[in-house]
C-alpha cells in the first residue's frame, strides 16, 4: 500500500465508517477490514491519528484499528504478520512526539505503545524507555504529561509479564530506572504541595495529575520490580515515606473544596498510596516486616482516634481497614504451634504484632468499632423508611457485601468515577478477623458491653436503641468465639425474646437486629426445646408493621429450617401460619431480589416438610403463573422460581401432575437452547424436569412432546449431560415402547456422535441408557438401537482397556444374548463378516474375552447377568462347549 496515494482512500473510508447510517458505514467497515492485511496499512494509520487536524471521530477509529491490528498482526508468528521493516518504522513514529491534544485519544495512543512494547521491549525497541525518560523531563506541560502517562501504561504492561525471562528483563528495568522514578515523583508530589495554597485551581490539578502518573508508576516498579525489595535502600526509603506524604496529602484535604475536580484526583492519589502498601503486604510480606508497625500506627490512629477527624473519607478508611485486617491475618506472620519450627522472619512480625496490639489498643479498637462505624446512620435510617427493601439487600447480605473489598482493586483501572461502595462491611470484616486473632483478650470487653445493656431499652431514647442495636450486632459477628462465654439459651428466654415483643415503631431496629442475631446463633448455641418458643416469635414477626423486619425475620426462618437440629415434628403446628405468612411477604415485595429472597425461604421450607406442604400451596401454585410471567426480564428470578417448583413437585408427588399446564412449558422454554434465557435458566430447567419425570404415574403427550428438546441439549455436550441421561432413562422407564417409537432414532444418532468424542465416563453413560432399553423392552431396544450394539461387540472382541467401560459392554451384550436370542443371532452373523471369521470362531473368541474379563464386574447384579448370559449358550451349539467358561 503505497503511502502517499493510500492515505487519501483510507481517510475517506474512516470517515465512512464513523458515519451513523448503516448503508455507508457497513461497507466501510468490510473495506478496512480487507486492508488489515495490506503491507503500509498501519503506516497510513498512524499518519491519520498523529494529524490532529483531521475530525476526531476519525482519528479515534484510527487509534482503535491499529491498536486491534497489534493484536492480530504484531506478532512474527501471526498469519499475515507485518513486516520488520514496516515495525519498526512504526516504532519509530509511535515515540516521535508526545502532543496529543484529547485525553481519550491520548490515552489510547499510550496503551498500544504499551501493547507493542510487551512484544518487543528491550529487544526489539531499546529506545523505547529512554525516550520516555527523556520525554518527561521536559518542560513542555502537554508534553511531559503524554509521556508519563505512556511511561505509566508500558510499565503497568510490562510488570504484568509472568514468564521468568520476562520478569527478569523487568527486574533489570526497574533497577535501572527506579532513582529516576522516585526523583520524578517527588519534584511534582513537592510541586503540588507548593501549588496547593497558591489558589490556581488548573495548576495544582495540573501537577496533581503528574503525581497520580508517576506514582502509577513507582507502584508498578515496587510491588514487581524486585525479587527481595527489603534489601534495596531506594525502595524501602520510598515506602517509608509514604506515610508522611499520606499525612501532608489528607491536611491538603482541609483547603480543597468537597465537590471539584481535584478533590476527587487528591482522594485517589491518596487511595494510591495505601494501594501501594496493600500490594507491598501482599506480594512481599517478609519485606514488609520493617513497615508493619509505622503501618498499624498510622492506621489505628486516623480510624480510631481523634487524629483522622476532618480530613478521612470512607474509602480512605476502608483501605486502613484492610491493611490492618491484612496484617493480622497473614499467614507469614503467625508462627506455628511449637515456635521452633517457624523462621527467623516469621518470629520478628509476629513479635512486632504482639507488641502493638496491646490490651489498651485492642480494647480501644473494639470499643470504636461497635461504638462508632456499627451504628446505624442517619442515611441508613432514611433508606429504611424510604426504601425498605433496598435497605435490606444493602445491609444483610454481609457476605455478598464483601465484594466491595475486592472491587476496591479495580477502581484505578477503570477509573472509578461511579463506583459505589460501603463501609459497613468492611468494618464487619476487621471485627471478626480481630476477634478472632485476640478473643481471650476482646471477649471480657464484649461481654462488659453486653452486660450495660442488659433490660428493656426507652423507646425515646435512640442513641440508647442504636447502641444496643450494634453490640447485639457484635456479639452476632462474634458468636462463634462466643460459644463458650454466652449463655444463649438463657440470654434468650431472659432478654431477647421479651425485646421482639415490643411493638413500638421505634424499636424496629432493636427487633430487625435480635431476629438477625438469633439466626446468626441457631446454629452456634440453641436448644432444640426453645424452638417453638422461636417460632412463634417468627410468626409474630412475620405480621410485623415493618418490611424490614419481616425480611429479616424470614431470612433467620431459613437460617432454622435449615439447621442440622431441625425437627419437622417441632414446626408443623406453625407451619400453616408460616406459609401464609410467606406467601403474603412475596407478593408484598416488588424488588426482584427480594422476591427471590422470599422464594428462597419457602423453596427451604417446603424442601424441609416436603409432604406436609400439601394442604398449603394452593395460593403458591395459583401465584407462581403470574410472577412467572412478570419476571419476563428478570431471569435471575425466574431460577428461584424454578428451584420452588423443584421443590414444589417433591412435596406433591404423584398430585404434581395438575401443574402440567404451567410446568410443561416452563421445562420447554427452559431447556430449549434456541431461547436465550437458557443460558440462565438451562440447569434448573433439567433438574425440574428430572424431578417432574420421577415424580410422574405415567407420561402424558405433552411430557413426551417437551423431549424434541433432547437433542440440541446432547449437541452441547455441556456439564449438564449426566442430567440429561437421568431424564432419557426416566422416559425409558416410564413409557419405553411409545418413547423409543417416537424418539429413539434420532436419540440413537445423537449417541453414535457423542461416543466418537465424549469421555469415559460419558460413554458409560450413553451405554447405561442403552442397557436400560434392552432391559425394559429387549426387542424394540435392540432394534431402535442396532447402530450401536456393533461397537459393543467391536470392543468386547477387541478387550476393552477401561474396566468400567468393559463392565458396561458386558452388561449390554448380556441382555442382547439373554433377552432377545434372535437379534444376537443377527448380529453374530454381521460381525462374522465385518470380522471376516466363522461364526463358531468370533463367537469363541468373544466367550474368551468375556470369561477373561468377569472381574471387570463388579456389580452383583451385572455379574449375575454375565453368568447367565454365558449359561445360555451351553446348549446352543456343542462345538463350542469345549470353548465354555
Amino acid at each position: 500500500m503505497d503511502l502517499n496515494s493510500a492515505s487519501t482512500v483510507v481517510l475517506q473510508v474512516l470517515t465512512q465508517a464513523t458515519s451513523q447510517d448503516t448503508a455507508v458505514l457497513k461497507p466501510a467497515e468490510e473495506q478496512l477490514k480487507q486492508w488489515e492485511t495490506q503491507p503500509g496499512f498501519y503506516s497510513v494509520l498512524l499518519n491519520i491519528f498523529t494529524n490532529h487536524t483531521l475530525d476526531i471521530n476519525v482519528r479515534w477509529l484510527a487509534v482503535l484499528y491499529f491498536k486491534n491490528g497489534i493484536d492480530r498482526y504484531w506478532r512474527r508468528v501471526a498469519p499475515h504478520a507485518l513486516s520488520e521493516e514496516e515495525k519498526t518504522t512504526l516504532r519509530a513514529g509511535l515515540i516521535t512526539n508526545f502532543n496529543e491534544p484529547i485525553n481519550q485519544i491520548a490515552t489510547q495512543i499510550a496503551v498500544l505503545i504499551a501493547k507493542v512494547a510487551r512484544l518487543d521491549c528491550p529487544r526489539q525497541w531499546p529506545e523505547l524507555i529512554p525516550t520516555l525518560i527523556e520525554s518527561v523531563k521536559v518542560q513542555d506541560d502537554l508534553r511531559q504529561h503524554r509521556a508519563l502517562l505512556t511511561f505509566y501504561h508500558v510499565t503497568k504492561t510490562l510488570a504484568s509479564k509472568r514468564l521468568a525471562a520476562d520478569r527478569k528483563l523487568f527486574y533489570d528495568l526497574a533497577s535501572g530506572i527506579y532513582n529516576f522514578a522516585c526523583s520524578l515523583w517527588n519534584h511534582h508530589t513537592d510541586t503540588f504541595l507548593q501549588q496547593v495554597s497558591s489558589g490556581n485551581e488548573a495548576a495544582v490539578l495540573s501537577s496533581l495529575e503528574r503525581t497520580l502518573l508517576s506514582l502509577k508508576v513507582l507502584r508498578k516498579l515496587t510491588v514487581n520490580g524486585f525479587v527481595e525489595p527489603h534489601k534495596n535502600m531506594e525502595v524501602m526509603g520510598f515506602l517509608h515515606g509514604i506515610f508522611d506524604r499520606l499525612k501532608q496529602f489528607l491536611e491538603c484535604s482541609r483547603s480543597i473544596g468537597t465537590d471539584n475536580v481535584c478533590r476527587d484526583r487528591l482522594e485517589k492519589t491518596i487511595i494510591l498510596f495505601t494501594k501501594v502498601l496493600l500490594d507491598f503486604l501482599d506480594q512481599h510480606p517478609f519485606s514488609f516486616t520493617p513497615l508493619i508497625q509505622r503501618s498499624l500506627e498510622f492506621s489505628v490512629s486516623y480510624v480510631f482516634t481523634e487524629v483522622g477527624e476532618g480530613v478521612t473519607f470512607e474509602r480512605f478508611i476502608v483501605q486502613c481497614m484492610n491493611l490492618i485486617k491484612m496484617i493480622v491475618k497473614n499467614y507469614a506472620y503467625k508462627p506455628s504451634k511449637n515456635f521452633e519450627d517457624s523462621s527467623p522472619e516469621t518470629l520478628e512480625a509476629h513479635k512486632i504484632k504482639m507488641a502493638f496490639f496491646t490490651y489498651p489498643t485492642l480494647t480501644e479498637i473494639c470499643r470504636r468499632l461497635v461504638s462508632h462505624y456499627f451504628l446505624l446512620t442517619e442515611e441508613e435510617l432514611t433508606m429504611w423508611e424510604e426504601d425498605p427493601e433496598g435497605f435490606n439487600f444493602g445491609n444483610y447480605y454481609f457476605w455478598r457485601a464483601l465484594f466491595v473489598i475486592f472491587l476496591i482493586v479495580a477502581v484505578e483501572e477503570t477509573g472509578g468515577d461511579s463506583w459505589k461502595y460501603s463501609l459497613r462491611p468492611c468494618t464487619e470484616v476487621l471485627f471478626i478477623d480481630i476477634f478472632h486473632e485476640y478473643n481471650q483478650t476482646l471477649t471480657p470487653v464484649l461481654l462488659e458491653m453486653m452486660q450495660t445493656l442488659q433490660g428493656p431499652t426507652n423507646v425515646e431514647d435512640m442513641n440508647a436503641l442504636l447502641i444496643k442495636d450494634a453490640v447485639y450486632n457484635a456479639v452476632g459477628l462474634a458468636a462463634y468465639e462466643l460459644f463458650d462465654s454466652v449463655d444463649f439459651d438463657q440470654w434468650f428466654k431472659n432478654q431477647l425474646l421479651p425485646e421482639l415483643q415490643v411493638i413500638h415503631n421505634r424499636y424496629k431496629p432493636l427487633r430487625r437486629r435480635v431476629i438477625w442475631l438469633v439466626g446468626q446463633w441457631i446454629s452456634v448455641k440453641f436448644k432444640s426445646d426453645l424452638r417453638p418458643m422461636l417460632y412463634e416469635a417468627i410468626c409474630n414477626l412475620l405480621q410485623d408493621q415493618d418490611l424490614v423486619v419481616r425480611i429479616e425475620t424470614a431470612t433467620t426462618l431459613k437460617l432454622t429450617v435449615d439447621d442440622f437440629e431441625f425437627r419437622t415434628d417441632q414446626f408443623l403446628p406453625y407451619l400453616e401460619t408460616m406459609f401464609t405468612l410467606l406467601f403474603q411477604l412475596l407478593q408484598q415485595v416488588t424488588e426482584c431480589d427480594t422476591k427471590m429472597h422470599v422464594l428462597h425461604v419457602l423453596s427451604c421450607v417446603i424442601e424441609r416438610v416436603n409432604m406436609q406442604i400439601r394442604p398449603y400451596v394452593g395460593c403458591l401454585v395459583q401465584y407462581l403463573p403470574l410472577l412467572w410471567k412478570q419476571s419476563e426480564e428478570h431471569n435471575m428470578l425466574r431460577c428461584a422460581i424454578l428451584t420452588t417448583l423443584i421443590h414444589l413437585v417433591q412435596g406433591l408427588g404423584a398430585d404434581s401432575k395438575n401443574l402440567y399446564p404451567f410446568l410443561l412449558p416452563v421445562i420447554q422454554l427452559s431447556t430449549d437452547v434456541s431461547q436465550p434465557p437458557h443460558v440462565y435458566l438451562l440447569e434448573d430447567g433439567l433438574e425440574l424436569w428430572l424431578v417432574t419425570l420421577e415424580n410422574s404415574p405415567c407420561v402424558t403427550p405433552e411430557l413426551l412432546r417437551i423431549f424434541q428438546n433432547m437433542s440440541p441439549l446432547l449437541e452441547l455436550s455441556s456439564e449438564n449431560l449426566r442430567t440429561c441421561f437421568k431424564i432419557i432413562n426416566g422416559y425409558i422407564f416410564l413409557s419405553s415402547t411409545e418413547f423409543l417409537q417416537t424418539y429413539a432414532v434420532g436419540l440413537c444418532q445423537s449417541f453414535c456422535d457423542l461416543l466418537k468424542e465424549i469421555t469415559t465416563e460419558g460413554q458409560v453413560q450413553v451405554l447405561k441408557v442403552v442397557e436400560n432399553a434392552l432391559k425394559v423392552n429387549p426387542v424394540l431396544g435392540a432394534q431402535m438401537f442396532q447402530p450401536i450394539l456393533p461397537c459393543v461387540f467391536r470392543g468386547i472382541i477387541e478387550g476393552e482397556r477401561y474396566p468400567v467401560v468393559m463392565s458396561t459392554y458386558l452388561g449390554v451384550m448380556g441382555r442382547v444374548l439373554l433377552q432377545n436370542t434372535s437379534f444376537f443371532s443377527s448380529l453374530l452373523t454381521e460381525m462374522a463378516h465385518k470380522f471376516n471369521q466363522e461364526m463358531d470362531q468370533l463367537l469363541g473368541n468373544m466367550i474368551e474375552m468375556w470369561v477373561d474379563r468377569m472381574d471387570n464386574i463388579t456389580q452383583p447384579e451385572r455379574r449375575k447377568l454375565s453368568a447367565l448370559a454365558l449359561l445360555s449358550l451351553l446348549p446352543s451349539d456343542n462345538r463350542l462347549t469345549s470353548k465354555g467358561p
